[in-house]
């Protein structure tokens, strides 16, 4: 079955739901999705912590948002491969959210007939779906850290190319530092 739009999920008060229990009586979700991101660092992560990089791109949200795990995996897939296949091993990539948020679905009937079923319950439970990162405004979802005009130039470029393709408004915010001063 294909995935429900986003914006079913992206814009909307949730409270983080997480509830998962070893005890059966305390469990009201059968089984938690697997999440979908593979990876949360990727790169020469020991140089960042050294500071061996000069310029820090973060792609930050400008509102509060869910964003599900399938997006964050492939922003995060794509910023890779670009800054992999052009800066080998000369960067390091860092995806912020952690995607730790249940979504559920009341399943609905479709096709000829199956008017009754979408009258039932109210407030129902649902099934569990995926799962998702719950971002508040000025929260970083991407943080990649370069070097030289030619990193800039390609960092800058994935990420203008990721950010239409996030569920909220995202702003780019470049930070320049002295190579060699230590990672915050």
């Amino acid at each position: 079955m294909a995935l429900r739009k986003a914006s079913a999920y992206s814009h909307r008060y949730a409270r983080p739901y997480t509830r998962h229990s070893k005890k059966k009586g305390k469990n009201y979700i059968k089984a938690v999705p697997a999440s979908k991101v593979v990876k949360m660092d990727m790169g020469d992560i020991k140089g960042f912590n050294e500071g061996k990089y000069s310029v820090i791109f973060r792609l930050v949200t400008t509102e509060n948002v869910q964003i599900r795990d399938n997006a964050l995996e492939a922003a995060r897939q794509f910023i890779h491969k670009q800054l992999e296949s052009n800066l080998v091993g000369q960067y390091c990539l860092m995806l912020k959210l952690h995607p730790h948020h249940v979504l559920r679905e009341n399943k609905m009937l479709t096709g000829a007939g199956a008017d009754r079923m979408s009258t039932g319950m109210s407030l129902s439970f649902g099934v569990t779906i995926g799962r998702a990162a719950m971002a508040r405004a000025g929260q970083d979802i991407f943080v990649a850290a370069v070097n030289g005009d030619k990193g800039k130039k390609i960092a800058r470029e994935s990420f203008e190319k990721v950010r239409p393709k996030m569920p909220c408004a995202c702003r780019i915010v470049v930070e320049e530092r002295k190579a060699g001063a230590a990672a915050a």
